[in-house]
This record gives structure tokens, sequence and C-alpha cells, in this order.
């Protein structure tokens, strides 16, 4: 069976449900400006990197900010919502996560959240549950470009075509492939169809090493 060398981990929508926060506060944004802001443009901004997401909003809203400022609204009031309801994970991820510790195999967090957001996220976590972890303001491109996983592939010294990616989005599937790595994709608000690099599941519950291994090895025959 082909080695299993590290497990990569999406966060928004995979590790932890952050995706309505995200949406409630783009809405509110919209509000505050006297602006329109729809489901669909919601969901479409799902996965992407912040960048993109500001300019999409600034866009579409006619705000008179430069993206990055429209970035730090947003990441303001998601992390006012983060800190007074707390993360809510996702199925099976955080036992999928222990799993990976208790085996000995290298997990790496790869997101498009920034720094300050992060932080507010794993503080729940036990300090190491990640060997390392990959934000959107430590890379030049973010995805669906593959930097921010070969970036983590680097950083563990292992192998991107070893490496297991766990996703919900479109752009994140995309990134975790044009990497080289495998993908288990867990849809969440947006449906993503089965390939040859990626294996669809309902959740994660029940999602072992083992079964990532078998995964891995099915997609490298």
């Amino acid at each position: 069976m082909t080695a299993l060398e590290a497990v990569l981990f999406d966060m928004d929508g995979t590790l932890c449900d952050t995706e309505p926060s995200w949406i409630a506060a783009e809405f509110a944004m919209a509000n505050r400006y006297g602006a329109t802001w729809t489901r669909a443009d919601a969901i479409r901004l799902i996965g992407q990197n912040l960048p993109t997401a500001g300019a999409v909003i600034k866009e579409r809203m006619g705000l008179d900010l430069t993206p990055d400022a429209v970035v730090d609204e947003l990441l303001d009031g998601v992390i006012e919502a983060l800190l007074t309801d707390g993360p809510v994970w996702r199925p099976g991820a955080v036992e999928l996560l222990v799993a990976c510790n208790a085996g000995g195999v290298p997990t790496a967090l790869v997101t498009m959240s920034y720094a300050r957001f992060v932080d507010a996220v794993l503080k729940d976590l036990p300090a190491g549950w990640f060997d390392i972890v990959v934000t959107g303001d430590q890379v030049a491109r973010g995805k669906p470009d593959p930097a921010p996983y070969l970036v983590a592939a680097d950083l563990l010294d292992v192998d991107p075509t070893g490496c297991v990616a766990i996703e919900d989005s479109i752009p994140g599937t995309a990134s975790a492939e044009a990497a080289g790595c495998t993908v288990v994709v867990v849809p969440h608000h947006v449906a993503i169809p089965a390939s040859p690099s990626r294996v669809v599941v309902r959740s994660l519950v029940d999602i072992g090493v083992e079964d990532l291994e078998a995964f891995l090895a099915a997609a490298r025959d």
C-alpha cells in the first residue's frame, strides 16, 4: 500500500463550520453600506482566498474601500462571532485529527483564513495537534493556486503526492490536486463531483488513517 506521508486539513467548512459566520459578516457589511448582496454571491466566495474575496465584495457592493480594508472589516465580524459562540467542529474532523496524531502521521492546517482568525479557532484545540499551519496571509498565491499545499508539504519535508488533503470547496480541491495531493472531499455548502484524484465522502465520521491510506493507494494505481 502507498505510504501516507501526511494529512493536510482545510479549515473553513472542513475542520469547522465557519462559513455561516463569514456569510453573516458579508451580509452585515452589505447592510452597513446599503449595498446589495445575495446568498448566491456568498456561495461563490466559499473556499476563495481572502484578497480575491475582498476584491469581489468591493466591486459587487460598490464600496469605497480597498480589498484589504474589506477583508479586515470581515475578519473583525467573524472573529467577534467566533469568540462569542466558539467554533462548530465538523462531524468526525477532530476525531480524524486525533487518529492521525495517535498514528504518528504528520498533519498540517492549510487555510486561506488569516492568522489572527486561525489563532482564534485553534485556541480550543490542544497545542501541537497540527505540526505546521499555513494561513492565507503567509502565501503569495492562495487557493486555487497549488502554492498553499506545496508550502505545507515543503515545511513538513514530504512529497505532495504522498499526502491526502481534506477539503470541502472547489478552489481548495483544485489547489490540492494541482499540488499533486490525493483529495478527500467532504462537500458541505457546495457539491463537488468525484474524480480519479479525489474521493467524495458524506462526512469524516468513521474515517480513519487506514481509510486515507486506502484512498491514496487507489488514486495512485
